[in-house]
Protein backbone atom coordinates (compact mmCIF):
# COMPACT_ATOMS: atom_id res chain seq x y z
CA UNK A 1 0.00 0.00 0.00
CA UNK A 2 1.40 3.02 -1.05
CA UNK A 3 1.85 6.50 1.69
CA UNK A 4 -0.90 8.34 -0.70
CA UNK A 5 -3.64 5.34 -0.53
CA UNK A 6 -3.37 5.39 2.72
CA UNK A 7 -4.07 9.03 3.48
CA UNK A 8 -7.07 9.08 0.69
CA UNK A 9 -10.27 8.60 2.34
CA UNK A 10 -12.63 5.80 1.62
CA UNK A 11 -15.15 5.98 -1.17
CA UNK A 12 -18.78 7.43 -0.51
CA UNK A 13 -20.49 4.11 0.68
CA UNK A 14 -23.62 2.98 -1.64
CA UNK A 15 -27.29 4.28 -0.59
CA UNK A 16 -30.37 3.05 -1.53
CA UNK A 17 -33.21 5.95 -1.72
CA UNK A 18 -36.96 5.35 -2.22
CA UNK A 19 -38.47 8.51 -4.65
CA UNK A 20 -41.94 8.47 -4.77
CA UNK A 21 -44.35 10.54 -6.91
CA UNK A 22 -47.68 10.40 -5.43
CA UNK A 23 -50.44 11.78 -8.64
CA UNK A 24 -53.76 10.77 -9.42
CA UNK A 25 -53.14 12.01 -13.53
CA UNK A 26 -49.73 10.97 -13.76
CA UNK A 27 -50.22 7.42 -12.41
CA UNK A 28 -52.92 6.79 -15.21
CA UNK A 29 -50.94 8.38 -18.07
CA UNK A 30 -52.96 11.56 -18.15
CA UNK A 31 -50.11 13.39 -18.45
CA UNK A 32 -46.54 12.70 -17.95
CA UNK A 33 -44.74 12.82 -14.80
CA UNK A 34 -41.85 14.83 -13.84
CA UNK A 35 -41.14 14.48 -10.02
CA UNK A 36 -39.15 11.07 -10.27
CA UNK A 37 -36.67 13.02 -13.00
CA UNK A 38 -36.43 15.91 -11.30
CA UNK A 39 -35.65 14.36 -7.69
CA UNK A 40 -32.70 11.84 -9.61
CA UNK A 41 -31.06 14.80 -11.62
CA UNK A 42 -31.00 16.51 -7.95
CA UNK A 43 -30.10 14.17 -5.97
CA UNK A 44 -27.69 12.41 -8.35
CA UNK A 45 -25.93 15.78 -8.42
CA UNK A 46 -25.42 16.62 -4.86
CA UNK A 47 -24.48 13.38 -3.85
CA UNK A 48 -21.26 11.57 -4.03
CA UNK A 49 -22.39 8.22 -2.64
CA UNK A 50 -23.51 6.20 -5.75
CA UNK A 51 -27.01 5.44 -5.68
CA UNK A 52 -29.58 2.32 -6.16
CA UNK A 53 -33.37 4.56 -6.72
CA UNK A 54 -36.23 2.75 -5.91
CA UNK A 55 -38.98 4.67 -7.74
CA UNK A 56 -42.79 4.65 -7.33
CA UNK A 57 -45.41 6.90 -9.27
CA UNK A 58 -49.04 6.29 -7.72
CA UNK A 59 -51.97 7.65 -7.07
CA UNK A 60 -53.12 10.19 -4.39
CA UNK A 61 -54.55 6.80 -1.84
CA UNK A 62 -53.92 7.30 1.39
CA UNK A 63 -53.35 3.45 1.62
CA UNK A 64 -51.52 2.94 -1.05
CA UNK A 65 -49.14 5.82 -0.17
CA UNK A 66 -48.86 4.16 3.17
CA UNK A 67 -47.85 0.91 2.16
CA UNK A 68 -45.16 2.30 -0.27
CA UNK A 69 -43.56 3.98 2.22
CA UNK A 70 -43.47 0.89 4.48
CA UNK A 71 -42.40 -1.17 1.98
CA UNK A 72 -39.03 1.24 0.93
CA UNK A 73 -38.38 1.65 4.26
CA UNK A 74 -38.23 -1.83 5.04
CA UNK A 75 -36.20 -2.59 1.71
CA UNK A 76 -33.32 -0.45 3.31
CA UNK A 77 -34.35 2.95 1.69
CA UNK A 78 -32.50 5.51 4.11
CA UNK A 79 -33.88 8.50 2.83
CA UNK A 80 -37.52 8.18 1.09
CA UNK A 81 -38.66 11.16 -0.90
CA UNK A 82 -42.19 12.06 -1.93
CA UNK A 83 -43.62 14.90 -4.61
CA UNK A 84 -47.03 15.73 -4.39
CA UNK A 85 -50.72 15.93 -2.80
CA UNK A 86 -49.65 18.13 0.55
CA UNK A 87 -52.15 20.82 -0.38
CA UNK A 88 -55.72 21.29 1.26
CA UNK A 89 -57.50 19.41 -1.59
CA UNK A 90 -59.87 16.54 -0.92
CA UNK A 91 -57.04 14.30 -2.98
CA UNK A 92 -54.19 15.82 -0.87
CA UNK A 93 -53.73 12.93 1.76
CA UNK A 94 -50.04 12.35 1.20
CA UNK A 95 -49.25 13.94 4.80
CA UNK A 96 -51.96 11.47 6.51
CA UNK A 97 -50.58 8.71 4.93
CA UNK A 98 -46.84 9.58 6.21
CA UNK A 99 -47.64 10.21 9.55
CA UNK A 100 -49.37 7.37 9.83
CA UNK A 101 -45.98 5.17 8.93
CA UNK A 102 -44.29 7.08 11.71
CA UNK A 103 -42.18 6.83 14.50
CA UNK A 104 -41.30 10.00 15.27
CA UNK A 105 -42.47 13.58 13.43
CA UNK A 106 -39.29 15.81 12.30
CA UNK A 107 -41.35 19.05 12.55
CA UNK A 108 -38.42 21.46 11.28
CA UNK A 109 -38.39 19.97 7.77
CA UNK A 110 -41.93 21.27 6.79
CA UNK A 111 -41.19 24.69 8.90
CA UNK A 112 -38.21 25.14 6.53
CA UNK A 113 -40.33 24.19 3.48
CA UNK A 114 -42.69 26.58 3.56
CA UNK A 115 -40.57 29.22 4.88
CA UNK A 116 -38.16 28.84 1.19
CA UNK A 117 -41.26 28.68 -0.71
CA UNK A 118 -43.09 31.69 0.87
CA UNK A 119 -39.94 33.72 -0.91
CA UNK A 120 -41.98 32.79 -4.01
CA UNK A 121 -45.11 32.27 -3.50
CA UNK A 122 -47.88 33.64 -0.60
CA UNK A 123 -49.83 30.46 -1.24
CA UNK A 124 -46.79 28.43 0.62
CA UNK A 125 -48.57 28.68 3.80
CA UNK A 126 -51.00 26.32 2.21
CA UNK A 127 -48.31 23.62 2.03
CA UNK A 128 -49.07 20.73 4.25
CA UNK A 129 -45.24 19.02 3.57
CA UNK A 130 -43.75 16.92 7.11
CA UNK A 131 -41.05 14.56 7.88
CA UNK A 132 -40.91 11.83 10.00
CA UNK A 133 -38.33 8.98 10.69
CA UNK A 134 -39.89 5.41 10.44
CA UNK A 135 -36.84 2.96 11.67
CA UNK A 136 -33.85 3.57 10.28
CA UNK A 137 -35.35 5.77 7.19
CA UNK A 138 -35.85 9.29 6.95
CA UNK A 139 -39.23 10.35 4.84
CA UNK A 140 -39.75 13.76 3.80
CA UNK A 141 -42.66 15.09 1.87
CA UNK A 142 -41.74 18.17 -0.55
CA UNK A 143 -43.71 19.70 -3.67
CA UNK A 144 -44.87 18.63 -6.69
CA UNK A 145 -43.29 20.96 -9.23
CA UNK A 146 -39.35 20.72 -10.26
CA UNK A 147 -38.28 24.06 -9.66
CA UNK A 148 -39.97 24.07 -6.22
CA UNK A 149 -38.34 20.39 -5.50
CA UNK A 150 -34.76 21.96 -6.54
CA UNK A 151 -35.79 24.98 -3.88
CA UNK A 152 -36.91 22.98 -1.25
CA UNK A 153 -33.83 20.58 -1.14
CA UNK A 154 -30.89 23.30 -2.34
CA UNK A 155 -32.03 26.29 -0.72
CA UNK A 156 -31.79 29.87 -1.76
CA UNK A 157 -28.44 31.68 -2.82
CA UNK A 158 -27.61 35.53 -4.12
CA UNK A 159 -26.15 36.18 -7.19
CA UNK A 160 -22.54 35.20 -5.78
CA UNK A 161 -23.48 31.63 -4.84
CA UNK A 162 -23.71 32.42 -0.88
CA UNK A 163 -26.62 30.57 0.95
CA UNK A 164 -29.46 33.10 1.51
CA UNK A 165 -31.92 30.56 3.11
CA UNK A 166 -30.56 27.17 3.86
CA UNK A 167 -32.53 24.33 2.34
CA UNK A 168 -33.51 21.16 3.99
CA UNK A 169 -31.05 18.65 2.38
CA UNK A 170 -28.46 20.47 4.23
CA UNK A 171 -29.41 18.24 7.31
CA UNK A 172 -30.37 15.46 6.40
CA UNK A 173 -27.33 13.48 6.23
CA UNK A 174 -26.88 14.12 9.83
CA UNK A 175 -30.12 12.95 10.52
CA UNK A 176 -29.22 9.90 8.41
CA UNK A 177 -26.09 9.78 10.69
CA UNK A 178 -28.44 9.63 14.11
CA UNK A 179 -30.81 7.12 12.54
CA UNK A 180 -27.71 4.42 11.72
CA UNK A 181 -27.98 4.83 8.12
CA UNK A 182 -25.26 5.43 5.76
CA UNK A 183 -22.79 8.38 5.68
CA UNK A 184 -23.78 10.86 2.65
CA UNK A 185 -21.54 13.05 0.85
CA UNK A 186 -22.54 16.10 -0.73
CA UNK A 187 -20.95 18.15 -3.25
CA UNK A 188 -20.64 21.43 -1.79
CA UNK A 189 -21.29 23.65 -4.77
CA UNK A 190 -24.83 21.96 -4.71
CA UNK A 191 -25.73 21.55 -0.76
CA UNK A 192 -23.58 21.82 1.61
CA UNK A 193 -24.46 18.95 4.48
CA UNK A 194 -23.86 20.34 7.93
CA UNK A 195 -22.48 18.19 10.42
CA UNK A 196 -20.57 18.95 14.15
CA UNK A 197 -17.25 18.67 14.24
CA UNK A 198 -16.97 15.30 15.87
CA UNK A 199 -19.30 13.67 13.39
CA UNK A 200 -17.45 14.76 10.17
CA UNK A 201 -15.75 11.25 9.55
CA UNK A 202 -13.00 12.87 6.87
CA UNK A 203 -12.58 15.86 4.27
CA UNK A 204 -12.60 15.52 0.75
Amino acid sequence: MTEASQTLPPAPEPVAIGIVSVSDRASSGVYEDKGLPALKDWLARALLNPIAFEARLIPDEQERIGATLVELAAAGCSLILTTGGTGPAPRDVTPEATLAVADKVMPGFGEQMRRIGQHFVPTAILSRQVAVVRGRSLIINLPGQPKAIAETLEGLKDASGAPLVPGIFAAVPYCIDLIGGPYLETVDSVCKAFRPKSAIRHQR
